[in-house]
């Protein structure tokens, strides 16, 4: 496969206020993908991710509902709608390109969007271009010293990928 590394990229940020304004991002991401896109989703345990992931599959408008699939490695949900099928892909516990390989994730991808939990470094070879999408959450103190609630406190999503993918997420975000 060729070496993207070399391609144009392109960066675009977007702050988030909580799982709602993330379940949002989700939806809006959506309107911009297409059956062979591959997301990769990075960051710590409770950024955001799975919530992420439920607004991409609301605005696929997938069989659902999309939770964490942590323990059975991938689901396929399937469109309600005649759009891609949304393909969930929880990589924490694969260790190397043959645990991923025996998943046949990519067999999938002509007719879905491939989203991926925890991908960073191990899954962008399945697609000819993807986006990383890394979730950063602060946890600022409130007004009296404590944390914020998880889950409430505001995000900063970078999103990564080629030039031509990025301009035309822009687009709707």
């Amino acid at each position: 496969m060729a070496d993207l590394s070399a391609a144009a990229q392109a960066t675009v940020q977007v702050r988030v206020q909580g799982a709602a304004q993330m379940r949002e991002l989700g939806v809006s991401l959506a309107a911009f993908l297409r059956a062979g896109d591959l997301i990769v989703l990075t960051g710590k345990l409770g950024a955001g991710k799975t919530t992420l992931a439920q607004g991409i599959g609301t605005g696929l408008g997938v069989r659902g509902p999309v939770t964490s699939p942590t323990f059975v490695i991938a689901r396929v949900h399937r469109s309600l709608r005649g759009g891609p099928d949304l393909v969930h892909a929880d990589a924490y516990r694969l260790g190397s390109r043959l645990e991923v390989d025996d998943l046949d994730l990519d067999t999938e991808l002509d007719r879905s969007v491939l989203v991926v939990e925890w991908g960073e470094g191990l899954v962008e070879y399945l697609a000819p271009a993807h986006l990383l999408v890394r979730i950063d959450r602060p946890r600022p103190a409130v007004p009296d010293g404590s944390a914020a609630e998880p889950g409430d406190e505001p995000r900063l999503v970078t999103i990564t990928g080629m030039s031509s993918m990025i301009t035309r997420l822009s687009q709707v975000i």
